[in-house]
């Protein structure tokens, strides 16, 4: 059971290590998207810099990544004695600092979201709800993070879920951190905007 809870961290790490915007950048696009916007190698600075076609398939890679890593367990017949998310959190881990980028890295806001993907997929569909609701109301992607994650985290307290409780309020914890730089943005009034939603809306009728 040991070695099998060994090779499962590593092989989560690693996946969740894989730059996705950053590789989808060299190789289609002859971009290092760490050289453009917000420098990092996410959803959200793919969509800006390269495209929704490059978005979109960064988006999927990321959160594909979380979910192969967090359905570990199910592969291995291990389920009912290691719980997947303690396995994907690993795949978090490598998303924020990549063996492949010289351990720097996303945000972790996808990956995360694949995690849940594997071990909730109801509860993954609440937290997508709850993203899209806040990113049409505020038009921030990362509004939208900090608010989805913490969400899923007291969501977790409510149902007495505990291993989601301590992952969900690790990868809070992580989100906020990372996005450090966004929330002074915001309190500034000077947060990045996506191109839709009331936040935009106010925005630009604000500056005309």
């Amino acid at each position: 059971m040991i070695f099998k809870v060994i090779v499962m961290i590593i092989v989560a790490y690693l996946l969740g290590s894989i730059p996705s915007g950053l590789w989808i950048g060299k190789i289609f696009y002859h971009q290092d998207i760490r050289q453009l916007g917000s420098g990092n190698i996410g959803t959200t600075n793919t969509f800006r810099t390269l495209g929704p076609k490059a978005g979109v398939v960064v988006l999927f890679m990321d959160v594909l990544k979380g979910t192969l890593a967090a359905s570990q367990p199910y592969f291995w017949g291990v389920s009912a004695s290691i719980n997947p998310l303690l396995i994907g959190i690993f795949a978090s881990l490598g998303h924020t600092v990549s063996i492949f980028d010289h351990f720097h890295g996303g945000k972790a806001v996808a990956t995360s979201a694949g995690i849940l993907l594997a071990y909730n997929p109801p509860l993954f569909g609440v937290a997508c709800l709850i993203f899209i609701t806040t990113l049409l109301l505020t038009s921030m992607a990362s509004m939208a993070s900090i608010i989805g994650i913490s969400a899923i985290f007291i969501i977790a307290l409510c149902e007495h879920d505990w291993i989601l409780s301590l992952v969900a309020g690790i990868l809070t914890v992580v989100v906020i951190n990372r996005h450090r730089s966004n929330i002074k943005r915001i309190f500034a009034g000077k947060e990045s905007m996506v191109g839709f939603g009331l936040g935009h809306y106010l925005r630009q009728r604000h500056q005309k």
